[in-house]
């Protein structure tokens, strides 16, 4: 059926488009088929796969270059009505303000060091920092910025060896995720030896700060082949001992397994082996016995078990976060130099009220960090499971910690939805907390409202959602309104600081994060209910939150946008095939969207336990039921959609919007001046990852001012008086 949208407000608004475009760049439907399910799948832009398609047995360069050349076509179309839009300079000079707040990591203590990552006003990138406490000296340790002056190369992580003498580091480039590791000694700023290769995780260092064990790829262009090393400073990486390795093993990856934990003393390494997004395997060895008789030999703890386990190690002791037994997860204890290590003992309950997030070790202290209806909540707890207090916190919002197993002292970082990050120091001993570092905000947050409400999905589960927006604000369902959604991967949507959004809440935008199902806010069975077979509770959970707003008088689906990036842009690709209706304009951000052959690319046969695969036959009829790219039929007016892709995303691969973008430019209904159809393929950058400075500014002037242009932000009467596009307090 031929559905439509009037065109008025677009028409009227300050931020309309001064120029008529001609239509997208014509794509060439070439004939290809192929039989899943019993069913012949159409797929006429197959070609725009490229040489990644599993049909082609070798790289095809003619075919490559077509893409490259559609590509470039693509982005200048794009480019032609994005940049052309008016208020763009007054919205990109106040996000460039905004983006460029001085922005700290959590510090890490290490010795007499103090580290801490700081990227100052209009640095592309972060710059590591390394304080010495004797003399309050600050030095510059690692300025990838100096090193590569394009802005693409990122600092992915670091760790300080136990006394502070070196600190682990690892870059990678232009959003590539490849990231290679190296060690510095920090007193001298000397760049040892040491270099490790093939997309390397965070390491762990050992007392002794000479050895750290350490997650690789044995081959970085396969994400299946993760390894485990143990590394000694000075030694090569091909002579370093390989702890586990998924070729030698024989065992197959489905997800982000192995991934070890440590003990610091070297003796106990316990490996996570995850068998579905929301089960793993807990198994260990001995180190201290291999290195004497030369064995590795694995003992289970928990194989086998539809649970998802993590935690830490201390002494002879494997503190377990877990969901055997607990929605909401608990805390369990393994004696590993038992004669029964398996057997375990419960040091924290379940809290069926909210959900426990992470544990931390400090000294004597288990540091527990909770989410109660999506919000944080840090509690102490004695390593007995006793509740000794909670952790004073700035306000209702976003914590993350950092502890030392051997103190109470501990670093905070804390944000909202109106208050940018900042990092506090804490006392455990008392549960205080004291500000250290927070950028001064160039605009008065104070007129910004936020309330957390709970609506009914179409099944009638209560879902949670944040409302941003002035005080002032009228119910007359005319509010201008990003919808924002994730919904999966156990993931959850905490408040966080709205910088990129903050134009649009000066000017009487309403900003709406719906906690859907799929995602970790209220535990493993919250989790549980949007993936696989149930992904649908995803999108519909989606839909009723689009409803309440309208119904509640904030909006109507003339003024209603939404937004989301990876899994979120699957849930926004098919919110605008199952319901173009009932939404105005979409960002489908880096986004899966072929659900029917997803699992062939990268490493997305990790995936494969979230959402199915359509090579297996009970799930190929659900996949095949709400797959965006073969639910596009042609004659429906579709929402103005803005996708965007990375040229080097290693996780989701930019055919997903390249054929999507084709299959509805070709398809729509809707006027291709008001409601466009674009892409962006970022030729410099990956899955959103390490983007530098002035490419996360361009990309969310474009979101901004796109979302302005579509639901008619303009056509709002601003406060007071105030000019409505240039530079406002909200007041």
């Amino acid at each position: 059926m031929l559905t439509t949208r009037p065109y008025s407000l677009l028409m009227c608004s300050i931020f309309a488009a001064p120029v008529t475009y001609s239509d997208p760049p014509s794509t060439t439907a070439r004939e290809f088929s192929y039989t899943l399910g019993g069913e012949v799948i159409p797929d006429p832009y197959l070609w725009l796969e490229g040489s990644d398609a599993p049909e082609l047995e070798q790289p095809d360069s003619e075919l490559d270059a077509q893409v490259s050349e559609w590509t470039d076509a693509q982005n200048a179309y794009t480019r032609q009505i994005l940049d052309a839009l008016e208020g763009r300079d007054a919205i990109e000079a106040e996000l460039t303000e905004l983006l460029s707040l001085d922005s700290y990591g959590i510090p890490n203590a290490a010795g007499d060091w103090l580290f801490y990552t700081l990227r100052r006003g209009d640095q592309a990138q972060p710059v590591l920092y390394a304080t010495h406490t004797p003399s309050d000296e600050t030095r510059v340790l690692i300025d990838v910025n100096a090193l590569d002056g394009s802005g693409l190369l990122a600092l992915d992580w670091y760790r300080p060896s136990p006394d502070g003498r070196y600190v682990a580091y690892g870059t990678y480039e232009a959003g590539d995720e490849l990231t290679t590791a190296f060690v510095m000694e920090t007193d001298s700023g000397e760049v040892l030896p040491d270099r490790i290769g093939g997309r390397v995780d965070p390491v762990d260092w050992l007392d002794d700060g000479e050895h750290f064990v350490v997650r690789t790829l044995s081959d970085g262009q396969n994400p299946y082949s993760g390894r485990i090393l143990l590394h000694r400073l000075g030694r090569a990486e091909a002579d370093d001992p390989i702890l586990f390795d998924q070729y030698t093993e024989g065992e197959l990856a489905t997800t982000w397994g192995p991934y070890p934990i440590v003990s610091r003393d070297g003796r106990w390494l316990v490996i996570i082996y995850f068998t579905g997004t929301d089960s793993n395997d807990v198994w260990f060895y001995d180190l201290d016995s291999w290195r004497e008789n030369g064995d590795l030999v694995r003992q289970d703890l928990l194989v086998g078990e539809d649970a998802l386990t993590s935690g830490f190690i201390e002494d002879d002791t494997f503190y377990a976060l877990t969901t055997l037994g607990a929605s909401n997860k608990r805390v369990i204890a393994f004696d590993l130099a038992a004669e029964s290590p398996a057997d375990f003992s419960e040091i924290i309950r379940e809290d069926r009220n909210s959900v426990l997030d992470n544990i931390y070790p400090a000294e004597d202290r288990i540091v527990a960090d909770y989410l109660a209806s999506a919000y944080s909540r840090i509690r102490l707890f004695d390593r007995g499971g006793e509740l000794l207090r909670d952790v004073q916190l700035p306000g209702i919002g976003s914590a993350q910690i950092s502890t030392d197993p051997e103190t109470t002292d501990a670093w905070l970082r804390f944000e909202s939805f109106s208050e940018p990050e900042g990092i506090y120091r804490a006392d455990l001993d008392v549960g205080s907390t004291s500000l250290w570092r927070r950028p001064d905000l160039p605009i008065d947050t104070g007129n910004l409202t936020v309330t957390q409400i709970f609506y009914p999905s179409g099944d009638r589960t209560e879902i949670p959602m944040f409302l941003v927006h002035r005080r002032d604000l009228e119910l007359d369902g005319e509010n201008p309104t990003l919808l924002y959604g994730y919904g999966g991967f156990d993931i959850s949507l905490t408040p966080n600081f709205t910088a990129a959004w903050l134009p649009w809440l000066t000017r009487g935008g309403v900003y709406a994060v719906a906690n859907l199902r799929g995602g970790g806010e209220f535990g493993a069975d919250w989790h549980r209910a949007g993936m696989l077979d149930r992904k649908q509770n995803v999108f519909d959970d989606f839909y009723a939150a689009a409803e309440w707003l309208i119904a509640s008088g904030y909006t109507r689906s003339g003024r209603l946008g939404i937004a989301g990036r990876s899994n979120g842009g699957l849930l926004t690709g098919v919110a605008i095939t199952q319901r173009p209706e009932l939404f105005s304009a979409a960002i489908v951000g880096v986004p899966l969207l072929d659900m029917l052959r997803y699992q062939n690319f990268l490493m997305a046969r990790y995936w494969v336990p979230e959402y199915g695969s359509a090579e297996n036959a009970d799930q190929f009829g659900y996949l095949r039921a709400y797959s965006p790219y073969q639910n596009v039929r042609r004659g429906v007016a579709y929402p103005a959609t803005l996708l965007t892709a990375g040229e080097n995303d290693m996780r989701v691969h930019p055919l997903h919007a390249r054929k999507m973008a084709a299959a509805l430019q070709a398809a729509t209904a809707g006027d291709h001046d008001r409601e466009p159809i674009l892409l962006w393929v970022d030729r410099s950058a990956g899955h959103g990852q390490g983007k530098p400075l002035d490419a996360r500014v361009a990309e969310t002037v474009d979101q901004v001012i796109f979302m302005a242009w579509q639901l008619g932000l303009g056509d709002r009467q601003p406060q007071d008086g105030a000019d409505s596009v240039t530079r406002s307090t909200i007041e």
